[in-house]
């Protein structure tokens, strides 16, 4: 069975209490709920954890070596300057896909670089909690779990 790490990264601890206009009531909790829900449902066994500091995002990424098969991050603020994220993620060699909840792309030009972004399989913004969800799908495919394709 294919295993997955979902690392949310600093300040998504406050779902439900930062920012709703831009990031909804969804707390974190009730969003690894579903991505429990979800990674059963496609047979996937699943890691959640949440960093608040990116030397525990990178050593998160670096034990992902051994224990799974793909990473789905949520890297927040550390989307557009984390270089030690975005090489600790390069140096796995496992199949990484980038999540925002909210579009980067439409808020602050800042936002709009992702550092991270030239070493995921790919990235899904804008789309709320879905996103997780619709990484996972991805995850499962990527890794043999997910349903044949036919040609």
């Amino acid at each position: 069975m294919a295993s997955v790490l979902v690392i949310h990264g600093p300040n998504l601890n406050l779902l439900g209490h930062r920012e709703r206009q831009v990031y909804g009531l969804t707390t974190l909790a009730q969003i690894d709920y579903m991505i429990h829900e979800k990674a059963d449902e496609l047979g996937l066994q699943v890691e959640v954890a949440q960093h608040n500091s990116e030397g525990e995002i990178i050593e998160a990424i670096h034990q992902a070596i051994v224990t799974h098969s793909c990473i789905i991050i949520n890297p927040a603020a550390y989307t557009h300057y984390s270089y030690a994220i975005r090489d600790a993620l390069a140096a796995t060699g496992l199949p990484c896909i980038e999540v925002h909840l909210s579009n980067i792309y439409s808020r602050e030009e800042f936002r709009a670089k992702s550092v991270i972004s030239p070493v995921v399989v790919g990235q899904i913004s804008g789309f709320g909690p879905q996103g997780y969800l619709l990484a996972l799908q991805a995850a499962a495919n990527l890794t043999g779990n997910g349903p044949a394709v036919q040609t």
